[in-house]
């Protein structure tokens, strides 16, 4: 009798756990489409190509509002997904974009951002649990695309490169500011555990099947 009254209140709850693992599966669905809409269409999508073919890894941030940014649920949340010498790409680490004040151009309301990281420092920043970006100043940041403001370049080249798309058009965006905070809750949720940045990122111990799409448009779009 026990058992069978027990059997129902443990399944209800496993039901938080599975809601929430079906929302960092809506983001990262989200991030398969915004990697093939960025990387497929527009005038400036060699360059975009160009730098992710080479890129470390990437920051894919299928929507952004103008607004704030908004943390959870879609607005504002991003992954990020990092490339091993074979050239083989990670499952996400989950990501939220935060800002006091947003620079997208009047008349954007929302966009699809993503940051190629170029180089090993870039991504051992912004795999700090918070990264603020443009407050390091030894890192170099660049943008593509659409008079997007607050562009900085190195001799040695952009650590970061961002680009961004609204309905279809490259906007002008800056992400100067803005802040980058990892959230261990989602990779727990995804992956049944949680997993740190670098521990999904670079080492790659972690994996769920659900991610295969987004990796596999990485490689396509991606192949050095």
């Amino acid at each position: 009798m026990i058992l069978a009254v027990l059997l129902p209140v443990f399944g209800l709850l496993g039901v938080p756990a599975a809601r929430a693992q079906q929302e960092e599966q809506a983001l990262v669905d989200r991030a398969t489409l915004a990697v093939q809409e960025l990387m497929s269409t527009g005038e400036r999508t060699e360059d975009a190509l160009g730098f992710l073919r080479r890129a470390r890894a990437v920051m894919v941030c299928p929507r952004v509002f103008r607004a704030g940014f908004i943390l959870g649920g879609e607005g504002g949340s991003c992954v990020l997904v990092g490339r091993d010498g074979a050239g083989s790409w990670s499952s996400p680490a989950f990501y939220g974009l935060g800002s006091g004040s947003v620079g997208l151009q009047i008349g954007v309301q929302d966009a699809m951002v993503a940051m190629m990281i170029m180089t090993d420092r870039g991504l051992q920043a912004v795999m700090d649990s918070q990264f603020k970006i443009g407050a390091d100043a030894s890192l170099a940041l660049a943008t593509i695309g659409g008079g997007i403001q607050g562009s900085t370049t190195a001799a040695a080249g952009p650590d970061i490169v961002a680009i961004a798309k609204s309905r279809g058009l490259f906007a002008g965006i800056s992400l100067s500011g803005s802040v980058l905070s990892y959230r261990p809750e989602a990779a727990g949720s995804y992956y049944g555990r949680q997993y740190s940045a670098r521990q999904i990122v670079v080492a790659m111990e972690a994996h769920n099947p659900g991610s295969d799409p987004l990796r596999a448009m990485l490689l396509r779009f991606g192949a050095r």
